[in-house]
């Protein structure tokens, strides 16, 4: 594995607040963990890739409305910069293509927009949050 994108990985992982990463190309396996005050070396393991079945992070309970899941692990942001207002708010009426958060992922700036027109029901991620792939982070209805 590329030195570059290692060094990007674990600098994603000491960014967004994650514990854990694993990451499996072809015969090779990364691993690396963070462990609060303890530094350790990442390590890289030759082994048979395997399948591994996540769990989605469950939908909170009498929302009604459709989901919008985060597309990337990183940190959430509700606005372009701390000055800036929210792109969005509850009750916001968004269309297909507009912008609702940013995710720093890899100290890039990903602008996630909407995949559906509606309202926005509920915001389910505070701004700086780290975010997993596919948690929820809007209800829109």
């Amino acid at each position: 594995m590329d030195l570059r994108k290692l060094k990007k990985l674990i600098d994603l992982v000491e960014a967004s607040g994650i514990s854990e990463l694993e990451l499996t190309e072809g015969e090779e396996k990364v691993k690396i963990s963070r462990n609060s005050g303890i530094s350790q070396t990442p390590q890289l393991i030759q082994s048979q890739p395997q399948l591994i079945q996540t769990e989605k992070p469950a939908m909170p309970p009498s929302i009604d409305g459709e989901p919008i899941n985060s597309p990337m692990v990183g940190s959430f942001y509700r606005a372009a910069s701390p000055d800036s207002s929210p792109f969005i708010e509850i009750g916001s009426t968004v269309k297909k293509g507009d912008v609702l958060c940013i995710i720093e992922a890899m100290k890039l700036l990903n602008e996630i927009e909407s995949e559906h027109d509606g309202i926005i029901k509920k915001i389910l991620v505070e701004n700086g949050q780290p975010v997993e792939f596919g948690e929820p982070l809007f209800i829109i209805g």
